[in-house]
């Protein structure tokens, strides 16, 4: 297999140039406003066709990858190598079919050279200014893109080794995840024997979101959002009771939204998340844990009781911890093993749960019964003298005749 077939962006027959919004983008100057952006969660966000994204994102990974695309982007420069050295990342396959050029050019000092917004030319892999060349980079075509994770595919056995030696060196550093030594504060929001859906932006988290939605309306489940996770359930119409996370992925809007916040600190207290919020004016809550926020938000479900815990977006395969790239996915992958039998991925649920018909259709049919009823009689002359006696008979014993 020379590339990574994704269920959102599997490879096809076509090169890379005649994909992309269904038409067939020529290899033609680009001019567009630079847009540059250290954290690609954050860049995407105001990322349009018109712009040439400037990223700093070594090893671009799934989630980066199909939301650069989304984004309407068409042009990104990345100033770190897109593919990861130590494991076969999706990102630049995706990029690629999703008919973004994507042109590495690492080391480049793009963002001391560059000013957000100014016009730049993007010509093959060199970045012009004012018709000044700037950097040339290398163009990641179907071909390099190939070549680089066939190169990666062949050490997963390294990546293999070292995600196993930092597990083991999390087990050592951070019992707490696994013996139940975690400082919990008082919360505002129940989960006693209560379902949670932990919301993470992650793969298909938006898709999984609109499965579950029946699901969602059957359990009244405790909605717990990590950061990003929020505004996903606020764009399904619904609010959610708890926000976990470091503050800032989620909007303004969110945070506002009503929903009790926890911050999630580091083991010395550090919290990043804590101005924000402080600038906001909103009270908040602080948990430090040596885990992802992602993380916190599992402990804290599975901690005060919830009878079970349904994720949306999270990491459940090896795949996608080592996609992800951070040492951080031990301690994930320990709370795991933690939380139990009461943790369930949303496309789990999705293909068990058989949602009931709802109070709409049930109505609906028994409106239909009615009427159906009505129609009879009112158009069968011997069914109406019937009633008329039966009423008759119900009148004489009551009394009223």
């Amino acid at each position: 297999m020379a590339v990574p077939r994704t269920r959102s962006h599997p490879f096809r027959t076509t090169p890379p140039a005649a994909v992309g919004n269904g038409r067939a983008q020529e290899a033609v100057p680009f001019s567009g406003r630079a847009r540059l952006g250290k954290r690609t969660k954050h860049l995407v966000k105001r990322l349009d066709a018109g712009d040439v994204a400037v990223i700093d994102h070594a090893g671009i990974d799934r989630i980066a990858g199909e939301e650069l695309v989304a984004s309407g982007c068409r042009h990104v420069i990345n100033v770190a190598p897109s593919a990861s050295p130590r494991y076969a990342n999706q990102g630049p396959a995706i990029l690629v079919e999703g008919g973004v050029q994507l042109i590495d050019m690492p080391g480049a000092p793009l963002f001391e050279m560059l000013k957000e917004g100014e016009t730049v030319t993007v010509d093959g892999g060199s970045l012009f200014r004012d018709g000044q060349p700037l950097w040339k980079g290398t163009v990641q075509d179907r071909e390099t893109v190939s070549r680089a994770y066939e190169e990666s595919r062949r050490r997963i056995g390294e990546a293999l080794a070292a995600f196993a030696e930092n597990t083991i060196s999390h087990i050592r550093d951070e019992r707490e995840l696994l013996s139940g030594h975690i400082e919990l504060p008082d919360f505002d929001t129940v989960f006693r024997d209560r379902p949670a859906l932990v919301v993470v932006r992650g793969v298909d988290h938006k898709r999984d979101l609109r499965i579950l939605r029946a699901y969602v309306r059957d359990t009244r489940p405790v909605l717990v959002a990590v950061d990003g996770g929020a505004d996903a359930i606020l764009e399904e119409g619904r609010q959610p009771h708890m926000i976990v996370g470091d503050m800032d992925s989620a909007s303004d809007e969110a945070l506002r939204s009503g929903a009790e916040l926890v911050v999630h600190a580091y083991p010395d207290g550090r919290a990043p998340g804590r101005e924000r919020l402080e600038g906001l004016e909103l009270p908040y809550k602080v948990v430090p844990a040596p885990a992802t926020s992602e993380d916190v938000a599992l402990l804290i479900a599975a901690e005060k009781g919830a009878s079970l815990i349904v994720t949306v977006g999270s990491h459940f395969n090896l795949v996608e911890f080592l996609d992800k790239n951070r040492a951080g996915m031990s301690s994930t992958f320990l709370t795991r093993l933690r939380v139990g039998e009461i943790l369930v991925d949303a496309k789990g649920v999705s293909r068990l749960y058989r949602p009931s018909a709802g109070r709409g259709p049930i109505a609906a049919l028994v409106l239909a019964a009615f009427a159906t009823f009505v129609v009879v009689i009112a158009t069968s002359p011997r069914l109406g003298q019937l009633l008329d006696l039966l009423w008759l008979k119900i009148e004489v014993l009551l009394g009223l005749k």
